[in-house]
């Protein structure tokens, strides 16, 4: 049977980087894949780093090669590769846990034929967010385009990396990388794969660790009548690419941002800046767990070790949504009371202190997701809380329902159906034993 997901991955004397890109490939939340290790001729240990895994895990393939270039190692496991969808990585880089599962959820929830998301740019022990589209829902090519032509030769949509392709269009089209072509190569599939897509999708969740930084064309050692040809070759494509998208009468109205892209590609400009704007040291970005706390026995390791996991799904939500997990927390939180609490009673079930329940309760409302209302009770004098939701609070609770989902499904993962049934039926004792302790 096929996998859903191809993961192809070019290896070029990558022995300091190899065993971290494959081992976040493996820890993928969405396991059904197959990885494509293609080594480019390594003079390195990068070749038996991938065989070695290839000998563990029977969903990796390695394919070793001459040195030919990553143009021919993509197009050699793209010959070889049989899922429904494409997903490439470099070498050097990583991904999130969730970055599969993300990718193709989004594919299919439309369904569309390109997923684009954000990703982290790392410098060092830096990182900060990336991305380009805020529109939510279904993108049609002209729709796309335009995004395009507005930062025509940003990283967000030159690379492969960040996107999941369908394989079926693809190979409709023939569609492969340009061996003679060493600067902008993936950009020109993408404007290729572009053209016989319909259907766009743009996720703002950060799920890829960009690292590595490309050589200019000047440290290819390429003479400089080869560089301008080279980029006069590209941007022909990049012109023939709106040429055909758009009408006539649209092309000529856009022709100044079209040629837009000459002047940003002046310089070699695919390497990010060596400072990041907005960033952060490295591992604060995510939820993270001690491996200690994971290995650790008693009640409040096990309590601790459930809030992380439910914490890591709610995240997803709260970075697609633009919200610090706190206010995702609290958004949930506030969406499952089925009472009028106090705001003490509020920030206690939603496990927030007083001061981060009233910044999140602030954002919220600011944000016109939650109206509150202060109302007094006959005997009460705490004031308690009447909550009401706005209409733009639903696609919100909608990636908070889908989380809560998931987080169930990872903690009850390897359950039969009658462990199911026996797990369900004790847990509603244990809550009502817990309930009546507590009253």
């Amino acid at each position: 049977m096929s996998p859903t997901v191809s993961i192809i991955v070019p290896v070029y004397n990558a022995e300091h980087t190899i065993r971290r890109c494959i081992e976040s490939i493996l820890n993928q939340e969405y396991t059904d894949f197959e990885l494509l290790l293609v080594n480019d001729g390594s003079t390195d240990g990068s070749g038996a780093i991938c065989d070695e895994y290839a000998a563990r895990d029977s969903r990796i393939q390695v394919i070793h090669k001459e040195n030919t270039g990553v143009s021919e190692s993509r197009n050699l496991a793209l010959d070889r590769a049989r899922g429904t969808y494409l997903q490439f990585l470099d070498s050097d880089d990583w991904i999130t846990p969730d970055a599969t599962s993300s990718l193709v959820r989004t594919a299919e929830s439309g369904p569309c034929d390109m997923v684009i998301s954000d990703f982290y740019r790392v410098v060092g022990e830096r990182v900060s967010q990336k991305g380009d589209i805020d529109e939510d829902g279904l993108m049609t090519r002209e729709d796309f385009a335009a995004h395009m032509m507005e930062n025509p030769a940003d990283f967000y949509y030159g690379v492969l990396w960040n996107k999941l392709y369908r394989r079926s269009i693809v190979e409709a089209h023939h569609l492969r990388m340009d061996p003679e072509i060493s600067w902008c190569e993936d950009f020109m599939f993408n404007l290729e794969y572009i053209r016989y897509a319909e259907t766009f999708r743009a996720i703002q969740i950060p799920i890829y660790y960009y690292v590595k930084t490309k050589g200019s064309l000047a440290s290819q050692s390429l003479s400089i009548s080869k560089t301008v040809k080279m980029k006069l070759t590209v941007f022909e494509y990049y012109q023939r690419f709106f040429k055909t998208v758009l009408d006539e009468e649209e092309y000529e109205k856009s022709r100044l941002k079209v040629y837009r892209f000459l002047l940003d590609a002046a310089g070699d400009g695919s390497v990010p800046p060596a400072v990041l704007p907005n960033s952060r040291k490295l591992g604060n970005e995510r939820v993270q767990v001690s491996p200690h706390v994971l290995d650790g026995e008693g009640v409040l390791y096990d309590a601790f070790r459930e809030r992380k996991l439910l914490d890591r799904y709610l995240e997803t939500a709260a970075l697609k949504n633009d919200l610090a997990l706190s206010d995702a927390k609290l958004l949930l939180a506030l969406w499952e009371l089925n009472f009028r609490p106090t705001r003490k009673e509020a920030a206690d079930f939603a496990n927030l202190p007083r001061s981060t329940f009233s910044l999140s309760l602030q954002k919220l409302t600011g944000r016109g997701l939650v109206k509150i209302t202060d109302v007094r009770q006959e005997k009460e004098t705490s004031r308690r809380m009447e909550i009401s939701f706005f209409e733009a609070a639903k696609p919100v609770l909608a990636d908070l329902e889908t989380a809560r989902q998931d987080y169930e499904s990872a903690r009850l993962a390897s359950l039969s159906p009658e462990e199911l049934r026996q797990h369900d039926l004790l847990a509603s004792k244990i809550q009502t034993h817990i309930r009546d302790v507590l009253q």
